[in-house]
């Protein structure tokens, strides 16, 4: 069986947010698979997705504070600022993270470990909604 759904995500504020609920509400089909994968991907170049731990908020201000360590605006040297400061810092932190997930399914959910969940990464100031696409293969 094969599943494919779009799902808009609205603005988030730039950090680290969960979405795995959002995700599950959008797919009431998985459920019925057994066995199977879940492909998240996010249609975006300046926002990106990752698997982290769900419970503890610090964990996400961390993960923002680092990233935005590693790729910081205002510091020069960036050719490409077309949309302003947190341009060319929100592509490099994209690429570092990945704009796609592969999860298992295991008796009808995302086979994600205790604490995993799903993030979506924002990392623009001012975004604006965000289109995921997900692909559900399974049995």
């Amino acid at each position: 069986m094969w599943i494919q759904k779009n799902l808009t995500l609205p603005p988030h504020p730039r950090g680290f947010h969960l979405i795995t609920d959002s995700i599950l509400q959008a797919l009431p089909e998985l459920s019925d698979i057994k066995i199977g994968l879940m492909n998240v991907f996010i249609k975006h170049s300046s926002a990106s997705l990752t698997l982290n731990e769900d419970v503890e908020r610090s964990v996400r201000t961390d993960m923002e504070t680092y990233f935005s360590q590693i790729a910081p605006e205002n510091v020069g040297g960036y050719e490409h600022m077309n949309e302003g400061p947190d341009d060319m810092p929100a592509h490099l932190k994209t690429s570092l993270l990945g704009c796609h997930l592969n999860i298992p399914i295991c008796q009808g959910k995302p086979d994600l470990g205790r604490w995993q969940g799903i993030y979506l990464c924002e990392h623009r100031n001012h975004a604006n909604e965000r289109h995921l696409t997900l692909t559900v293969h399974g049995e």
